[in-house]
């Protein structure tokens, strides 16, 4: 991409694509922040990856869950902006990103993804 976005308008695409997901997932979400960073850390197992998902998965939690810090979902905006190509393309990637990542906290994992054709 030739010009990045602002962080205010990457924030604002994160935030629309939030909000254009079904209340009925919206409602099942639990105990989740989602966070933008530049780049993902030197130490990543992937420099080109999206996004990732830190956490217990929906799937996973027992009744003793409670007290716990917030599972976490990074969004690297250089590596979507990359992805994308141009500003234009930029929604669409941080849509998809963002969905891919909220399937990660309802515990559908990369294998079932890539099924599904959301990899």
């Amino acid at each position: 991409m030739k010009e990045p976005l602002s962080s205010r308008r990457f924030e604002e695409l994160v935030d629309q694509a939030m909000q254009e997901l079904p209340e009925e997932l919206m409602s099942r979400i639990s105990n989740l922040h989602i966070a933008i960073e530049e780049s993902p850390p030197a130490t990543a197992e992937d420099a080109e990856v999206l996004g990732l998902y830190e956490g217990v998965p929906l799937t996973e939690r027992s009744a003793d869950y409670y007290g716990v810090m917030p599972d976490l979902i990074t969004l690297f905006k250089s590596n979507i902006e990359d992805e994308a190509g141009d500003a234009d393309d930029v929604r669409e990637v941080v849509r998809v990103t963002v969905l891919h990542e909220i399937a990660h906290h309802f515990g559908i994992d990369d294998d079932r993804l890539e099924e599904l054709g959301w990899d």
